[in-house]
Order: C-alpha cells, then sequence, then structure tokens
C-alpha cells in the first residue's frame, strides 16, 4: 500500500558530496517518521538521520555536521544531503517511513530497496 523509492546513490571520491532522495507513494494519509538507515557488509543496519513530521531531526554521531536531512511534506519526500563523505560512508542506504496508510489498522513501518553509497580514498 505504500512505496518507497531511493535515488541518488552513486561513487564518489572521498570528500565530495551526493544528495539521495525518497519519495513515498500510495494510500498515505499521514507520514510521522521519514529517515534514512545505512548497512556496510559485514555491519548491523545502523540510523544516519530522521526527521518528524513537525521539524524536529535526529544524526547519528558519525554524520553530525556533514549530513542534512530534509523534508518536503507536500510531496511525501525526504532527502539526504551528504557532505565531506568519506570510506567509512560507505555502505547501501536504506529510506524509512512510519505511515498511517488507508485501510491499515495503525502506524506501520515501510522500507525502500536501498541504494548503494560508495566513496573512494
Amino acid at each position: 500500500q505504500v512505496q518507497l523509492l531511493e535515488s541518488g546513490g552513486n561513487l564518489v571520491q572521498a570528500g565530495g558530496s551526493l544528495r539521495l532522495s525518497c519519495a513515498a507513494s500510495g494510500s498515505i494519509i499521514t507520514i510521522n517518521v521519514m529517515g534514512w538507515y545505512r548497512q556496510a557488509p559485514g555491519k548491523q543496519r545502523e540510523l544516519v538521520a530522521s526527521a518528524i513530521k513537525g521539524g524536529s531531526t535526529n544524526y547519528a554521531d558519525s554524520v553530525k555536521g556533514r549530513f542534512t536531512i530534509s523534508r518536503d511534506n507536500a510531496k511525501n519526500t525526504v532527502y539526504l544531503q551528504m557532505n565531506s563523505l568519506k570510506p567509512e560512508d560507505t555502505a547501501v542506504y536504506y529510506c524509512n517511513a512510519i505511515v498511517l496508510a488507508r485501510g491499515t489498522l495503525g502506524v506501520q513501518g515501510y522500507w525502500g530497496q536501498g541504494t548503494q553509497v560508495t566513496v573512494s580514498s
């Protein structure tokens, strides 16, 4: 009922920038939280940044000052601007949304398919 479509992953040199986008579609009533997670090979998936509908944001310590999350609520879209990228930022980045959708009993979490970010040294 809800789909998340990510884009923007790429190969970039250390110190470079990328912008990820995630658009939610489907029978959406409201999206409470939109966020980005990442998973590097051999590691657990971790929260990178999240944005609550009211405007509050949260960041992992490792990306504070380098990454910026933003939302366009009218478009049900979340962005992740990534600057000063480091090789350790290399991972598959997943979009996550906590959504109240039509035909469901309550809010549910949804995941995108993931987009690869590779930072070369």
